[in-house]
């Protein structure tokens, strides 16, 4: 339910790149419940996922309607960069990148993550608005949107206190149906709408995808999607209790799982397929298996029939779920050792960086910069491994070669 808004937001951005809606719906769906499938029978994690919502932007806005190449062009691209994430998790390189994250990198980028969420909470239900003078400024507190999501913060907090299992999605239906009679939730005019994939169904162009010129592309989407799904697992693993001695088990299990979506998306018609943050709702509500995924990818495939019905489902009324799972994702921050600055000046500024910068993986790269730069500084150059000199390095060559994307 917490990212159900998905299904109707992704078609809505690549609409605007010239892409048919119905196809895109289709794809966006279709590419979630494999890959959320091969998250959970594969890697038995309860984690799912989804088109990310800052690739599906830099696919409309910086390459197709800033540059003016095509989007079957561009889901070329989608491609090439899936099966390069599918060798490299093969030869377990992807793997070693997760495990090799400094344990305050990991505990930084699980609260950055969780600031991130709970500020987009913040800003669907209008608590947070655009002011030109302060970036951000306090919204319409008097509005129904806001007064109902305070209620459905503290509905969910006090379920979850009470040990109460499906606070979350007791938390979003009732938000959405005491937003009725104020008029901001609406019953849908209808329930069902039949799929309509031909529109992008195997429309990608790989060989115009292929050309040199378009090289650096695929590095930004394969460098992006790389540390934002890295972020995502870490963050989300370890709220879950799921790392041991700092590692990851089964990730390389766990990393097939978008490069296989993200394959099905480019064939079917969707940007890069990614983990979803909003799966440490489901950690928060008690997810420890991939059982759950396989009623995720269900509840996918049944959206691709009840598409109004999931339209329904006003932003508003998740925003109290994505809060406080924000305040449960802070716990790791427990773990930094703040005493020595080595160690808590990258924690804090992947902490901070995730939700100012809008992108888990710029917090990271903040993160893993002043790491090395720190431990190097402080004569502690016997604490940088070899991989992250490697991470460190690339991250600094985006910075020099790619600017901010």
């Amino acid at each position: 339910m917490t990212m159900a808004y998905v299904i109707v937001v992704n078609p809505q951005i690549l609409s605007q790149a010239g892409m048919p809606v119905e196809g895109v719906l289709f794809a966006t769906c279709a590419s979630s419940a494999i890959a959320t499938l091969v998250m959970g029978l594969w890697a038995n994690y309860p984690i799912a996922l989804a088109p990310g919502m800052s690739l599906n932007a830099y696919f409309t806005y910086s390459i197709v309607v800033g540059r003016g190449i095509p989007w079957q062009t561009v889901l070329g691209v989608v491609l090439i960069s899936g099966l390069i994430f599918l060798a490299l998790t093969l030869t377990r390189l992807r793997e070693q990148i997760v495990n090799g994250i400094p344990g305050c990198l990991k505990h930084g980028t699980a609260a950055g993550i969780g600031l991130f969420i709970g500020f987009i909470g913040f800003r669907n239900a209008g608590i947070i608005v655009a002011n030109r003078a302060t970036f951000v400024g306090l919204g319409k507190m008097g509005s129904p949107e806001v007064l109902l999501t305070a209620l459905g913060v503290l509905l969910v907090a006090a379920l979850l206190a009470r040990g109460v299992p499906s606070a979350m999605l007791v938390g979003i239906v009732a938000v959405t149906i005491l937003g009725l009679p104020f008029g901001v939730s609406h019953w849908p005019a209808t329930y069902l709408s039949w799929p309509h994939p031909s529109g992008t169904l195997f429309r990608l162009d790989v060989r115009s995808a292929a050309r040199l010129g378009l090289g650096e592309l695929v590095f930004v989407f394969f460098f992006v999607d790389l540390f934002d799904n890295v972020g995502t697992l870490v963050a989300v693993c370890e709220q879950g209790g799921f790392l041991r001695d700092g590692k990851l088990p089964r990730a390389s299990r766990a990393l097939l799982a978008d490069a296989v979506g993200t394959i099905v998306g480019a064939l079917t018609g969707t940007s890069t397929v990614t983990s979803y943050i909003e799966s440490a709702a489901g950690v928060a509500a008690g997810a420890r298996t991939g059982l759950g995924n396989l009623l995720i990818a269900a509840l996918f495939v049944l959206a691709m029939f009840l598409s109004p019905l999931v339209a329904a489902i006003p932003g508003y009324a998740t925003a109290p779920a994505l809060i406080v799972v924000g305040v449960l994702m802070c716990g790791p921050l427990a773990r930094v050792d703040w005493a020595d600055f080595t160690e808590s000046v990258p924690a804090f500024l992947t902490l901070i960086a995730t939700p100012f910068t809008f992108s888990i993986a710029t917090g990271l790269s903040f993160g893993l910069l002043s790491y090395t730069s720190l431990k190097l500084l402080a004569g502690k150059r016997r604490e940088i491994s070899g991989l992250i000199w490697i991470l460190s390095l690339c991250f600094l060559l985006r910075y020099i070669f790619l600017g901010s994307e």
